[in-house]
């Protein structure tokens, strides 16, 4: 299957799931979502695997063990391109916000942390990444992620590179609200430029985050 767009009933889907987050719900619409949604994400990664590698569709169940809010279900379907978890990732979602695209390290775990604070510091490897990340904002990215309130231990706090040491996790996205291009061939076009655009922020992940030498629980 060529990806042609994500379907008509995508995002009243999601809207729907996001009004009444319920087994009754998603079973009542399931055949929308595997129809709409999850097809069109699978064809998608596909067209993008011969450049950036293979891709996998995330579950639509959300993981609730450790979280207050127990809805069963995501309000949006992600698919991503990585070597390993945090270690750089290329990625795409469609849900209630529209698509949604980025690219970085999603998350750290404590030696992947240490990797990144550690090159972030350098000034060579550090100040490559404010390039790469300065040179994504101009182009309309947003850089995101986790970051600590106050300055990591041990860290000068006149760090020329101070606001990036404070991130726990880095990563950059972009987003267009729902439209009809979501519904055309153009969307897939969309996802390419963007993953073209966070090359050089994914290789500096791979080079200087890497994957964790320890398991994810």
């Amino acid at each position: 299957m060529e990806f042609s767009g994500f379907g008509e009933h995508a995002i009243d889907f999601f809207d729907g799931l996001e009004a009444d987050n319920s087994k009754v719900y998603w079973e009542a619409n399931k055949a929308t979502y595997q129809q709409d949604v999850r097809a069109p994400m699978v064809a998608l990664l596909a067209d993008l695997a011969p450049e950036f590698g293979e891709g996998k569709v995330f579950r639509p169940f959300r993981d609730v063990r450790f979280s207050k809010d127990k809805t069963p279900y995501k309000t949006h379907c992600g698919g991503v391109v990585e070597q390993g978890r945090g270690g750089g990732a290329f990625y795409v979602q469609v849900g209630v916000e529209g698509l949604l695209v980025g690219g970085g390290s999603f998350a750290m775990a404590s030696d992947q942390l240490a990797r990144f604070r550690t090159a972030v510091d350098d000034d060579r490897r550090g100040r490559e990444l404010e390039k790469i990340l300065a040179k994504l904002e101009k182009s309309g990215w947003d850089v995101r992620g986790d970051r600590l309130k106050t300055k990591p231990r041990g860290v000068d706090p006149e760090h020329p590179r101070l606001e990036l040491l404070k991130h726990r996790t880095v990563y950059a996205a972009k987003v267009w609200p729902p439209d009809d291009t979501l519904h055309e061939p153009g969307c897939g076009e969309r996802v390419l430029t963007s993953w073209r655009e966070l090359k050089a922020f994914n290789e500096w992940c791979v080079d200087h985050v890497g994957v964790s030498e320890k398991p994810w629980r």
